[in-house]
Formats: structure tokens, sequence, C-alpha cells
């Protein structure tokens, strides 16, 4: 047990919270469920005190049934030490709530609408070796979002598949908070961050998406492809099924940028980032 924390008010230290999350898999400790509240296992109103280990998460649900006495602490404590999303190492699915004719997704300030044609229209803003990162399918009225993300050793850390969320508890922090997704490599290091705004809009803010040796960079105004120094910004594509290709593509998949060859895994990144702020330079002096 950790010492415990100064403690003037309920609000627990940021740096407990994210230790709570890790050690309970980021999500309820019983049922996983990714949107949770804290819960002193100790009535804080009695120890008056933050420990990490006597802080668990727990769902609206478990949080209001232990709280009424429907859920007996003993539950609580057991489950604990046995969080439900350390089970089997792939969190709970959270269902999504997307649904709507037309859908856009803003990646790095660059923007794709698409509207529903019919017979399961496509948009797939970033793909990778014939492996969307990111799209949309829209038929007959209903919105799926798709999105898949990797670490630098290619494994699936995090699968958004029709609506339905997966990610496991190998990245150092996730936090789901209000709308906003954010999954972190390590302490001030975002992976990813994603704003859902239902019923059919998608904003990846910031990141980085990794893919067989690809890696693309993702800030508020721009992607950076890493590899070869693509700097893309402001660009806008309305019903195009494709967005940024790299790599393999499936026949007849048009986007408004297709990269065939491209370098894999020896890239130099401190050059890259040096582009970017060139880049970043010429787009300012422009507006003056």
């Amino acid at each position: 047990m950790k010492p415990e924390e100064a403690c003037t008010s309920r609000n627990i230290p940021l740096p407990i919270q994210r230790e709570v999350r890790q050690r309970c898999g980021f999500g309820c400790v019983i049922c996983g469920l990714p949107l949770y509240e804290y819960e002193h296992m100790e009535e804080w109103a009695t120890v008056k005190r933050h420990i990490a280990d006597e802080i668990t998460l727990l769902c609206d649900q478990h949080h209001r049934e232990k709280t009424a006495g429907l859920l007996p602490k003993s539950v609580v404590t057991a489950a604990n030490q046995n969080p439900y999303n350390f089970k089997d190492g792939v969190k709970k699915p959270y269902n999504l709530h997307f649904s709507d004719k037309e859908a856009e997704i803003i990646v790095g300030g660059n923007s794709f609408t698409c509207q529903d044609a019919g017979h399961g229209t496509v948009m797939i803003p970033v793909m990778v070796d014939k492996i969307p990162l990111v799209g949309f399918i829209l038929t007959d009225g209903h919105l799926l979002l798709n999105l898949v993300l990797f670490d630098e050793f290619n494994q699936k850390i995090l699968h958004i598949k029709n609506n339905q969320l997966f990610y496991t508890t190998i990245p150092w922090d996730i936090q789901l908070i209000g709308t906003t997704l954010t999954i972190r490599e390590a302490h001030r290091k975002i992976l990813l961050e994603v704003e859902f705004s239902p019923p059919n809009k998608v904003k990846i803010n910031k990141g980085r998406f990794l893919c067989n040796g690809v890696e693309i960079l993702i800030r508020p105004g721009n992607l950076l492809i890493t590899n070869n120094l693509f700097n893309i910004s402001n660009c806008h594509a309305h019903n195009c099924h494709g967005g940024l290709i790299i790599g393999q593509a499936d026949v007849g998949l048009s986007g408004f940028m297709a990269i065939n060859s491209i370098s894999r895994y020896n890239f130099d990144r401190a050059e890259a980032l040096a582009f970017e702020r060139e880049c970043q330079i010429s787009d300012q002096e422009k507006e003056l």
C-alpha cells in the first residue's frame, strides 16, 4: 500500500486516478464497461483519504447498487482483486450510437463526408495495405463506424467494428470521458484521441496511426506521413469512397491520394518533424 495522499477534498489526484485505471483494466471491475466512476471501497466520508489500493472502478449501475446496499462490499472487493477486463485481456464491447444518411470524419483537419447511396456505401479516409484504419459504412439509414489501431509491434490494441468498441488492456492508459476516447502510450504521449459526435460525426484530433511499418502522425490541423515527408492539410473529400490510400488497395477504390510504394520502418522522424514545421511556417506566411 502506498502512502496516503494529503487530502482536503473528495477530488482524487490525477496520478492516483491513472494508477487505479491501470490496475482495474480501464473499466468497471464487475462488468468491464469503459464508462465508470471512481469508488472508494473504504468510504471516503469515514477515512477522508485517497489511496489507490482502496479505490476501484464501477459503472454507473454497479455504483448505484453498491451505494443503495444492493451490491455487497465483499463482491466489489473480490472483483477489484480480479477485474473483469483482465480475465481475457479484451474489454467488454461497448456500443456506440451512430445512425444517419450522411457521415463526416475529420482526421488531422482533413474532412471526409459521404451520403448513403444504397447497397452499403463505404467511406474509408485512411487505409494501409487494404486495412481500413478508419471508415464508415452507410446502409439503409444505419451508420457503422469502423476503426483499427495498432501499436509499434503491429499488435491490434483497439478495434471499433460496426459501432462496437473493443480494446485490450495493453496500452499504458485509456480514458473514455464524455464523448472523447484517449489512448496513451506513456505519460503525456497520446497514441490516439477520438471525439465521438453522434449521430454521424467523428473527429480524430491527435495521435498516430501505425500499420506495417507506416506511421501517420495526426495533428489538429494536418496529417504527416513520417515515411516519405508528406504533409496533408485542409483537404476535403465528398462522396469519395477512399481518402489517403497507402500500399495495395482494392480494385476500383478511388481516393484523393494514393501512394503505392513507400519505405517501411526505416525513416527519420526528426527530419519529418522539421519538414512539418516548415510547412506550418509556409502556411502562416500565406495568411499574412
